[in-house]
């Protein structure tokens, strides 16, 4: 194979990274792919290996950035307010709900996904995930009011009807 090539894609990926250890790992995946792609009957070039290098690269950069908003949203939410007697409220209403119906509106809600990336995940289709975002909205809704007490409620007052 081309080990010829291993010191030029290990310094192409260590020049990017900068860091000597990921970059020996990120090598040593470009060439077990070329391995791979190899056992299965299909040629690879030293530009092939330089592609998947730099794909490869693309790859842990977006991890990287993921997992950097991901500490940044984790300690913000840390570091944020006592949370309120609502939010308490709404939390334990999470809580208590089916996990079919938390999990909706969590990935909905909490983590932003978009209707089609939902039905990616659910594993159906966009109507499908409409129709469970409108019953889990609607289990949250009924499980919150019913058990809400006389004191939560008036935190909050209902407006009042012109007669």
């Amino acid at each position: 194979m081309y080990v010829r090539e291993h010191p030029r894609v290990s310094a192409y990926v260590h020049r990017r990274l900068g860091d000597r250890s990921a970059a020996e790992e990120l090598a040593a995946e470009v060439f077990r792919t070329a391995w791979e792609r190899m056992a299965a009957g299909h040629e690879t070039s030293s530009g092939w290996l330089f592609v998947t290098a730099r794909n490869l690269l693309s790859n842990h950069y977006r991890k990287s950035a993921r997992l950097t908003e991901l500490h940044r949203r984790i300690t913000d939410e840390l570091h944020r307010a006592p949370a309120s007697g609502q939010d308490t409220a709404v939390l334990d209403t999470l809580d208590r709900l089916p996990d079919r119906h938390r999990d909706v509106l969590m990935l909905s809600y909490w983590d932003g996904l978009s209707a089609a990336e939902l039905s990616e995940v659910l594993g159906c289709g966009v109507p499908a995930v409409w129709v469970r975002l409108h019953r889990a909205r609607k289990a949250f809704r009924d499980l919150y009011v019913r058990d809400r007490s006389p004191r939560d409620r008036s935190v909050q007052p209902e407006p009042e009807e012109s007669a």
